[in-house]
């Protein structure tokens, strides 16, 4: 496994097959707890891939829910691969813990879509840009936010890795976007010039979605990211399933449920078709630069 990809897949695969057994074998949460002498916070968390797993744990599961010696085998073998370590680690309380689980996901992604409501994309931001949406009197001090912009731009190599092939990212911004200085005129310029920039790589997109389109499924959505994740071993196995991912002032949202990704998939099919074609939308941010310069 990628040395950047960590323990994450694994430890969702885990945690998806610990759940499935579980309930084929009608036992609930508590029930399990209880048997295996666990908090039903443990279990929770393991089902839910929020930790490595030790192999005696997948163990004694397997033995209370019936799974046969062989899947056993292959989930104390997932089992080992959840302690691997993703680069973000070494960033500490850089990386908040809910935020942890969404960096290992997209190092392991093959497609990004992001709709972008309020702010440009982590992805794309510069270090002047990201720096200057600190805030005096936010929760973080100025030099906890200085090791996250850290973390951000360590982020952004993987638009441009050559091992494992990079994903694509697609990006739609709402319009108010570019509009919204941060920090001052100069950085937003240096910033909206990144914009053009990036999206000169061969897999990157980056289009907007004008005011002029009215209403529109983002404005109720608020930014999200859908990711999507590649076959494994040659292509003989499934891909681990799509997630979206939704942020929050404490937190955030990951989202995997079918017809939770089909409300989203279906949100993204429309700001898709009324955003800006690529062309148009370079355009408007060569456009947004030129006003700033005479304002």
């Amino acid at each position: 496994m990628p040395e950047d990809i960590g323990s994450t897949v694994p430890r969702r695969q885990l945690g998806r097959l610990l759940r499935q057994f579980r309930n084929e074998a009608g036992v609930t949460l508590d029930a399990a707890a209880e048997a295996l002498e666990y908090s039903r916070q443990k279990i929770w968390r393991l089902e839910c891939g929020m930790g490595s797993v030790r192999v005696l744990d997948v163990k004694a599961m397997c033995e209370l829910y019936g799974v046969s010696p062989e899947m056993t085998e292959a989930m104390r073998g997932l089992a080992a691969e959840t302690k691997s370590k993703g680069w973000w680690h070494a960033y500490g309380d850089a990386v908040p813990s809910w935020f942890e689980l969404y960096v290992g996901l997209e190092s392991a992604a093959a497609h990004l879509r992001e709709y972008a409501e309020t702010l440009i994309p982590g992805q794309l931001q510069t270090r002047a840009y990201a720096l200057g949406l600190y805030q005096a009197g936010s929760r973080l001090t100025a030099e906890e936010h200085e090791r996250a912009v850290d973390v951000r731009l360590q982020r952004q190599t993987l638009l441009k890795r050559r091992l494992p092939q990079p994903p694509r990212f697609d990006a739609v911004l709402s319009e108010p976007v570019l509009r919204r200085v941060v920090a001052n005129r100069e950085v937003m310029g240096g910033q909206l010039n990144h914009l053009l920039e990036v999206s000169e790589l061969p897999n990157v997109s980056v289009r907007v979605m004008p005011l002029a389109a009215g209403p529109h499924p983002g404005a109720v959505a608020g930014s999200f990211v859908i990711l999507d994740f590649p076959t494994t071993n040659g292509g003989r196995t499934a891909p681990e399933p799509s997630v979206v991912y939704s942020e929050s002032l404490t937190g955030a949202l990951y989202l995997d449920k079918p017809d939770e990704l089909r409300a989203y998939e279906d949100t993204w099919k429309r700001l898709a078709a009324l955003a800006l074609g690529e062309a148009e939308s370079r355009d408007m941010i060569k456009r947004t630069i030129g006003e700033m310069r005479h304002d």
